[in-house]
């Protein structure tokens, strides 16, 4: 491949390895240390939100948040059917039943006009997903959702940086979660999250549900070894604890990346642009409809093909694969038509959008580590194809 996709966000660098190298050499302990205080404190200065806590990976911390919200049988969910499973399954391994939401076409993430028809008296939360690192507008269904009690949840797995009228994705909600998974904006070394809690009340419970339930004994102990080192308690009426932790070497990797990550995104947006201008003479490849109305951080770079009697976008694809070496991906296959979920009873759907978008979607490889020349390249080679297939609309 002369342009492949990457399951990798960016490289570190010499000095960044060098640091993360002194952490393996001189941090005791190598988990739950300062490292891990440093990184949640980073990070919470950077969202500008206290109650912040490193978690495992953003998938680690919505099982957190389904547990805080005490599901109950026959509770429902609402959540956007055009998104990665960890978005929904946490929720569903609690009990809850998962009502799917459809995308606006469009903006392609959840809007309110649809969250309004999927709710009813059993609705306890909605989870919204800024999806792609397009910053859904937020503020209407948190305002929509406050009158009625319903809890948001803010999936910004893909979306840090991004902001809506100068806030950022994740700060307005009950719960937010971020993800630093290898192909994300920023890396803490292949897995890892962020947890976001806004009542301090819940937050306090966190330490022990992410650190199977650790807790301190009492100051007061006669001898500090008896009757053991940590007692190990519940934090939640009826809700095992989880095992959730970040290490020290993730935490440092975590802080070096989070004074790049303006950076990174800077560049993806720079990129974003440039592709969709280099491309808007195609009106076949329709993009993003918010693209300068928002500060979308473009974690991915999709787009809808146009599909006529003859092509879609597998021709697309595939003459990008074999003659021109680019390799393009179809990403997030609605969830209700997974094997898993059908299994569990979570197949029924009324999401049009999300079938005409996923349908004839293609997502291009945007792995920031690629060159300017081979970005260059990508943009010639779908210039060439698309004028290729024109001929046979």
């Amino acid at each position: 491949m002369k342009i492949n996709w990457s399951g990798r966000a960016h490289n570190y660098s010499r000095k960044e390895i060098n640091y993360l190298v002194n952490i393996i050499k001189t941090a005791d302990p190598l988990s739950q240390g300062k490292y891990l205080k440093k990184f949640e404190d980073v990070f919470g200065k950077y969202i500008k939100k206290k109650n912040v806590f490193a978690i495992s990976s953003a998938a680690g911390a919505l099982e957190i948040i389904s547990s805080l919200l005490n599901l109950k049988k026959n509770d429902e969910v609402i959540i956007p059917a055009h998104t990665y499973c960890a978005s929904a399954i946490p929720f569903a391994r609690q009990g809850a039943k998962i009502i799917w939401a459809d995308i606006n076409f469009n903006t392609r993430v959840v809007d309110l006009e649809d969250i309004k028809k999927k709710i009813t008296s059993k609705t306890k939360a909605i989870v919204i997903v800024h999806l792609y690192g397009y910053a859904c507008d937020f503020r209407k269904i948190i305002g929509f959702c406050k009158k009625r009690k319903i809890k948001i949840i803010e999936d910004c797995a893909q979306s840090l940086g991004a902001e809506i009228k100068n806030r950022k994705t994740g700060t307005l909600a009950d719960f937010s979660c971020y993800s630093f998974h290898a192909v994300k904006n920023i890396t803490t070394l292949g897995e890892g999250g962020m947890l976001y809690v806004k009542d301090k009340r819940l937050a306090l419970k966190v330490p022990g549900l992410r650190h199977n339930g650790h807790s301190q004994y009492s100051s007061k102990r006669k001898n500090y070894w008896l009757p053991a080192m940590v007692n190990v308690d519940l934090d939640l009426q009826n809700k095992w604890p989880y095992k959730l932790t970040l290490s020290e070497i993730q935490c440092g990797a975590g802080i070096l990346m989070m004074k790049k990550i303006d950076k990174f995104n800077q560049l993806r947006i720079k990129r974003a642009k440039k592709f969709v201008k280099s491309l808007k003479n195609f009106k076949e490849l329709v993009f993003n409809s918010s693209f300068e109305k928002r500060s979308h951080v473009y974690h991915l770079l999709s787009a809808y093909y146009k599909p006529s009697k003859k092509i879609n976008r597998n021709n697309l694809i595939g003459k990008l694969h074999k003659e021109y070496s680019v390799k393009c991906a179809i990403q997030f296959y609605p969830l209700y038509k997974y094997s898993l979920f059908k299994k569990m009873r979570l197949g029924r759907h009324q999401c049009p959008n999300t079938e005409k978008f996923y349908n004839n979607m293609i997502s291009f490889p945007f792995h920031i580590w690629m060159t300017n020349k081979q970005f260059d390249y990508m943009i010639s080679s779908v210039k060439k194809v698309l004028i290729y297939l024109q001929k046979y609309r």
